[in-house]
């Protein structure tokens, strides 16, 4: 894939977490992507902060916008390359101290095969 339209999916994966889009959000994943999160670690241990398929992930994030209704994440920086995106922004809840994000999206035949979140 070009590097364009790398940028687009990413862009198009805000626009989907931003509105707590579910499907809109999933579209941009294979069937058998693999998403790992630090915060997946703490919430759901025995996940060990991976988890795999569409399904697991369509339940991680539901709970995340159900628990989390004014989560917002504002891009920083997005740097592309053919096969993966590097992404930084900022990740907003009510009440609750701003967090910088770095996040990685592998990219194969226009879908995200693997995701990585990065805070501290």
């Amino acid at each position: 894939m070009s590097t364009d339209v790398n940028l687009t999916i990413a862009y198009k994966w805000f626009e989907a977490f931003n509105q707590h889009n579910l499907e809109q959000l999933l579209s941009l994943y294979d069937d058998q992507a693999q998403h790992f999160s630090p915060k997946l670690k703490i919430r759901k241990p025995e996940t060990n902060g991976l988890v795999i398929g569409k399904e697991a992930m369509r339940a991680w994030w539901k709970e995340a916008f159900d628990r989390l209704p004014t989560l917002h994440y504002k891009v920083t920086s997005l740097t592309a390359n053919s096969d993966r995106v590097f992404m930084e922004y900022v990740r907003s809840v009510k009440d609750e101290e701003n967090m910088l994000v770095a996040e990685v999206l592998e990219i194969r035949d226009g879908k995200i095969v693997l995701s990585r979140v990065y805070h501290g």
